[in-house]
Formats: C-alpha cells, structure tokens, sequence
C-alpha cells in the first residue's frame, strides 16, 4: 500500500502547527505586553477572540496529527488500507482523499 499521501500529509500539517503556534505566541506576547483586560479593552475582544481561534486550529490540526500517525502506524502493522468495521478494502481514491481513513464509505 502507497503510504506516501500519509507522509505529504503529516508534513503539511507540521508546517501548518509549527505557523500556527508561532503565531498563538505572538498573539499572547502581545496581550501580555498590553496593560488592559480583554473585558474592557475594546482591542481586548479581538486579541481574545484571535487568540482562541489559533488555539482551535492547532487543536484540530494535533487531531489530524494523530489520526495520521494512527494511519503510519497500520501501514507499518499491515492494516492501513482495511476497512475497521466490514474488513474489506478501503478504496485507493478514498485514502488519496482520506489518508487517515479507517472505514470504507459504505461503513463511514
């Protein structure tokens, strides 16, 4: 089974969190260096609402880290590409698509 859309894939989403975390750093060095409270600072709402919108993308994009490196390790244990609830074969366009994939689209 071609494994390489895993690998593109987890180096995508590398690239994407190691951005992203540069950038929650310098949302929060810039909230700490200010003196005002979110609540009545009326930039305070904007820094707020940016600094958790990062926070929910690195937290989507560790997610998708981990299903992919769930996906490498069946590749390594010979069960990527099996369907986990009907065992059969899990298209090759769906995990082109889904490379983390772990059910076909009839069960998923």
């Amino acid at each position: 089974m071609d494994t390489a859309p895993i690998s593109a894939r987890l180096a995508r989403v590398d690239d994407q969190l190691a951005a992203l975390r540069r950038d929650h750093a310098a949302i929060l060095a810039a909230s700490e260096a200010s003196n005002a409270d979110d609540e009545h600072d009326p930039e305070g709402a904007t820094i707020a609402w940016e600094r958790e919108q990062v926070a929910a993308l690195i937290a989507r994009l560790e997610e998708d880290r981990a299903q992919l490196t769930a996906a490498a390790e069946r590749a390594r244990d010979g069960t990527y590409g099996r369907c986990e609830r009907c065992g059969r074969e899990i298209p090759a366009e769906r995990l082109a698509v889904r490379p983390a994939a772990r059910t076909c689209v009839g069960c998923g």
